[in-house]
This record gives C-alpha cells, sequence and structure tokens, in this order.
C-alpha cells in the first residue's frame, strides 16, 4: 500500500493512514506515516527530568506532546539554573528534555474541565506528582478513567503508591541513595558519590516510555485504557543487575571501585601523559592484544595473569604495571597504537572534546533549531536510529505557555471569547 501512496502528490496524501481513536488526530503526508507515533497525543503533566525525558522519547518518535505547565512559573526545571542559553532566561537544564512539545498552561485545581476535555481526545496521561495529589483535584487515575476510559495513564513517583515511603517526594539522588547506587560509586575507600547525571531519572522515563508502548499496543486488542506505575525507587533497585545479584545469591556485599570492575582486569581509567585513556579487556586474547600493544608480553608468560580469574586475584600486583605504562604517553599516542585493538577503548573526554569528536560529528548527535526567542538551541539527537521509521528533532523547546491558544482552538475547538475569560479568571495563561 505504501509504494502506491508513494506514487502519489504529497498534496493529495490527506489520508487516514495512522488515525487514532475517535479520529484525534489524521497524519496528512509521509513523514507522519514514517513516524511510529504519529496520531498519537500525549497529555504531559510532568515536571523536572524523568516525566519529561519520557515524553521528549515519545515526541521524537512523532507522538504529539501536549506539555501542562503550571501559569506563571511553568515547569520548575525552567528555573535551574544558572547556566541559561545564551541571550535569553531559558534554562539548559529543561531545554535538555522538552523538544517536540506544545507548552499549555493550565491552572489544574480550576480548569479540570479542560483536562478532562483534553484527556478524552488524548491516548497517553502521564503525570509525575505526589501520590494522591491529582486525586484530590480530581485528577487521579479513578477520575480520568470515567471520562477516559480508553486513556493510557502513566504515573511517576518517588516510591510507588503503597509502603512506608509512598507520600515521601522523590528526587533521583535520594532514590539514588536509598536503591545503593551512591553506596556503590566513587573511589576505593572514599565517600560515596553521585553519578554526573540523574541516571535514575533517565532509567525510569525509559521504563515509562517502553510500558507506555506496551500498553498502547495492548490497547489495540482490548480496547482498553490502564493505570501504568513507575517509581525511582524500583527502577534504581531493578538496575543493580550484577551487583545486586551478587549480594541475593552469593552473599557478597557491595564495595566501591572507583573506575575499576570487580571481576574484570584489567578494566578502568589509565592515568595518561595528559588524561586519561579507559580500557577493558573481557577474554585473555583481548588481555594478550592489550600487552602486545603496550609492549609487555612478557607478562603473558606469568600464571598469574594467565586468564582473567588468575588476574582478578592478583590486580593488585597487575594494575600498578599498567598504569606506570600508560603514564608514558599521551592519549593521542595510545590512540594511535590501540587503533585496530580487539579490546574496547577510549580516552575520557571533557564535554568540549565530546562534542568535537569526529565520530559524534559524523553521526550528527548535534541538532541546532531556532528558538522562540530568536535564538538557535542547541540539542542532542535521539540515540536510536531505524532503517525505515522517523525518529527526530522536530521542533525546539517551547516557552512557557507558547501553545496555549493554539491548542484550546485547534483541539477544543475554544473561541477567542471563551480563551479571553479563561486568561482574565487566571484558569490558563
Amino acid at each position: 500500500m505504501f509504494a502506491f501512496l508513494l506514487k502519489w502528490p504529497k498534496s493529495r496524501l490527506l489520508l487516514n493512514i495512522c488515525n487514532s481513536k475517535n479520529q484525534r488526530h489524521i497524519c496528512t503526508n509521509i513523514e507522519d506515516a514514517k513516524s511510529p507515533l504519529a496520531g498519537i497525543r500525549v497529555l504531559d503533566l510532568t515536571r523536572i527530568i524523568a516525566g519529561p525525558y519520557c515524553t521528549m522519547i515519545l515526541g521524537d518518535l512523532g507522538a504529539e506532546i501536549l506539555k501542562v505547565e503550571k501559569p506563571g512559573t511553568g515547569d520548575e526545571a525552567r528555573k535551574w539554573g544558572p547556566p541559561f542559553m545564551k541571550g535569553t532566561k531559558e534554562s539548559t537544564y529543561f531545554l535538555c528534555v522538552n523538544r517536540n512539545k506544545k507548552s499549555i498552561c493550565i491552572n489544574l485545581k480550576e480548569g479540570k474541565d479542560i483536562i478532562y476535555e483534553l484527556a478524552k481526545k488524548s491516548d497517553v496521561l502521564i503525570e509525575n506528582y505526589v501520590p494522591g495529589k491529582l486525586k484530590k483535584m480530581g485528577l487521579g487515575y479513578e477520575d480520568i478513567s470515567k471520562v477516559a476510559p480508553h486513556l493510557i495513564y502513566c504515573s511517576l513517583t518517588g516510591y510507588g503508591y503503597e509502603g512506608p515511603y509512598a507520600n515521601r517526594p522523590g528526587y533521583d539522588v535520594i532514590a539514588a541513595s536509598i536503591g545503593g547506587l551512591l553506596h556503590i560509586t566513587g573511589q576505593k575507600n572514599g565517600p560515596p558519590c553521585k553519578v554526573g547525571v540523574a541516571v535514575t531519572d533517565m532509567a525510569t522515563g525509559l521504563y515509562a516510555h517502553g510500558a507506555i508502548l506496551a500498553a498502547l499496543y495492548q490497547r489495540m486488542r482490548t480496547k482498553k485504557g490502564q493505570w501504568i506505575q513507575c517509581n525511582l525507587l524500583a527502577t534504581q533497585v531493578a538496575s543493580l543487575i550484577n551487583i545486586g545479584s551478587n549480594y541475593l545469591n552469593a552473599d557478597k556485599e557491595a564495595v566501591r571501585w572507583g573506575s575499576e570492575h570487580e571481576s574484570i582486569v584489567p578494566y578502568e581509567a589509565f592515568p595518561t601523559k595528559d588524561g586519561y585513556m579507559t580500557v577493558g579487556t573481557g577474554s585473555d586474547i583481548q588481555f594478550l592484544d592489550l600487552l602486545k600493544r603496550m609492549h609487555l608480553m612478557e607478562l603473558s608468560e606469568l600464571d598469574k595473569y594467565k586468564n582473567n580469574k588468575a588476574r582478578v586475584e592478583n590486580r593488585d600486583e597487575l594494575l600498578p604495571i599498567l598504569r606506570e605504562k600508560f603514564k608514558t604517553k599521551s592519549n593521542k599516542e595510545w590512540t594511535i597504537i590501540f587503533e585496530g585493538a580487539s579490546f574496547p577503548y577510549g580516552p575520557i573526554n571533557t564535554m568540549k572534546e565530546v562534542f568535537e569528536d569526529p565520530h559524534i560529528k559524523h553521526v550528527e548527535m548535534i541538532q541546532e533549531l531556532d528558538h522562540a526567542t530568536g535564538k538557535k538551541v542547541k540539542v542532542v539527537a535521539p540515540a536510536v536510529t531505524y532503517s525505515y521509521a522517523t525518529n527526530k528533532v522536530r521542533f525546539a523547546p517551547p516557552l512557557v505557555g507558547q501553545h496555549t491558544d493554539k491548542i484550546l482552538k485547534t483541539i477544543l475547538n475554544y473561541t477567542d471569547d471563551r480563551i479571553e475569560t479563561l486568561k482574565k479568571t487566571k484558569i490558563v495563561q
């Protein structure tokens, strides 16, 4: 069918290729038809990182994201600065997770009926309020499901809706603390350390994104919406992988290893003449390749380094030798020496070096967009590519309330007079 459509002029492709329930949205061009989530509308009541990261991924895949913000201030992350985008008051924190979204400002307490109307014409509602807060406003799952039974309602919380921590507010670093990540992060014998970015938030957003897609797929068969619950602490504990398994199945308490690996040697960041080079040898063949390139083949003749088990047991003797050798050359020199190696390696880059890296440039990971302030904003492109589907940055993060009028007019068919009344009563902005 699609091959046939390609023969048509684009102006005639006004076909209901990806029409969703109740004709909420109709795809009108080839690009829409190639976007996996074209025709899906998401009512986004999230702030900060986990929720916005999830909806940004859905937006990259073609979903229409209606970002509902608090009148006046908007998403709290808008204030998380400095730094701000040069020449503006736009927080770079906000910019990193809010592209491909339309901003509408609604007072949730007074504008509950507007949320109901939007829910009826949406496929997904995602929120990250403390459990019970939206329910008090009449916007909990039970309330929304009555007016929009088809809706996938996704809640992101700190600790879930049950248990002694349920009513606590949740932030990434707190969940990472309680969930053990800080305990295993940092230098040997040093204090615990948080990871450089909010990985627990991002992992929760990724879990939510996958869960939403699964629920949408299930709805195709059942015609029913449902309530999805994701939380930071459960995500963090689920992300402990081998470290959690070590304790559960071998009674082994975790310790901090810095950049070293508990079960693989060598596998760490080695100091060089001008920085650090991270190298990992996951097999004996890779280890021999490393020794050959570093001109340390004499070590291969010693039984205490003959296999990974022996190297782990004798790490305190082997690693100092490798560390001293690495200090004799620069990152650039080692990169040349390791070119074509069977083992993985790479320098520890600064942000400048990351975004000037030739591979990052080649795969076009940096996208530049026109922002409503008149400035240019740079964002990192989606990490996933498809052979056919479109997954891309479409437009810049919005100003607070930038699309309020447009959403109310085009989706809910509100008149200008009605919108003006709502603004005067401060129900919308």
